[in-house]
């Protein structure tokens, strides 16, 4: 379908009136909120995918949480964060219904050998595939004293390490933020939501 052909209809303005805005959902570089929830903005009606062919981070934490969205509705999210991360290979993807039917968001970034990069690193998630390694792990602890910057209620089950690896990662997501997040080689596709990131 060639661009101004799309432009020409009202569906097609409200589809690429979309595109920014996932992209900012998406990749949202805000700074990461305190406490049991996870974000400081309400999230979308969507989760989304995560993938990397590696991911290394300095400053690891999880413990539970929720993400709140517009319609007031709290999903049960996983917390994590991470201070400092290396993505290789990173892929983001995301589905919304419009009028002209499923219209999907593809980003990826992080290849030919140079990462991305992320500071403060914020992800609000319910499920999560890969290989992976921690140093210096601590299970059981109390989610307000956690060895990171941000922490989760006190009396809460958490974890944290000094540092994770994760290889082969697979992510689906109700939020993901970061102080700073550099997208090597971004490319961002607009697909009829058939291609996700896995």
């Amino acid at each position: 379908m060639k661009f101004r052909k799309l432009t020409g209809t009202h569906a097609g303005r409200i589809v690429l009136a979309a595109v920014p805005v996932a992209v900012v959902s998406t990749l949202l570089m805000a700074g990461v909120a305190e406490g049991a929830v996870p974000v400081s903005f309400s999230v979308s009606g969507s989760q989304f995918q995560i993938s990397a062919s590696q991911l290394d981070g300095t400053g690891f934490s999880q413990y539970a949480g929720v993400a709140p969205d517009t319609a007031g509705k709290n999903h049960q999210v996983a917390i994590a964060n991470i201070g400092s991360a290396k993505l290789a290979d990173l892929c983001q993807s995301v589905v919304t219904d419009t009028p002209m039917g499923k219209v999907g968001m593809l980003i990826t970034a992080g290849g030919d050998g140079k990462p991305a990069t992320a500071t403060d690193l914020q992800i609000g998630m319910t499920d999560l595939k890969g290989d992976a390694t921690f140093n210096n792990i601590r299970i059981g602890v109390d989610a307000s004293t956690v060895n990171t910057s941000h922490k989760g209620t006190a009396g809460d089950f958490a974890q944290d390490a000094d540092s994770v690896s994760i290889k082969g990662l697979q992510q689906t997501a109700w939020s993901t933020q970061a102080s700073v997040f550099n997208l090597t080689g971004m490319h961002v596709q607009l697909t009829d939501g058939s291609k996700g990131c896995f």
